[in-house]
């Protein structure tokens, strides 16, 4: 049986890898936060589904001060640098959606 969080965490990995951005600060921030919701998980066994989502955001907010927005949207024809969200914010199945047009990008780990 394969372990949510390392799942949640390969997918995260994958989005950073795309966007060029897996150093070992933003990789850093990653582990941080699969420990930190691993935890969450312990507390919360039912929210299991979430923690893809979770940990995307968590690794958003941990590298905004140092990077900026990430991951931007390059689907838009205009470069004015707006983001992707990861939504639903806690729900199954999350998906980045461009934060302008509020269409769906592509599936976390996908981009």
């Amino acid at each position: 049986m394969s372990d949510p969080l390392l799942d949640a965490r390969a997918r995260v990995l994958a989005d950073l890898q795309a966007c060029e951005l897996a150093d070992a600060e933003t990789v850093s921030a990653l582990e941080e936060s699969v420990i930190q919701r691993r935890w969450w998980v312990d507390q919360w066994p039912e929210g299991v589904e979430y923690v893809g989502g979770l940990i995307a955001q968590d690794v958003q907010d941990a590298i905004l001060d140092r990077i900026g927005r990430w991951p931007l949207c390059l689907r838009c024809e205009d470069a004015d640098g707006h983001g992707l969200y990861i939504r639903p914010e806690l729900g199954p199945n999350p998906h980045w959606v461009c934060e302008k047009s509020g269409q769906v990008v592509a599936p976390l780990g996908r981009l």
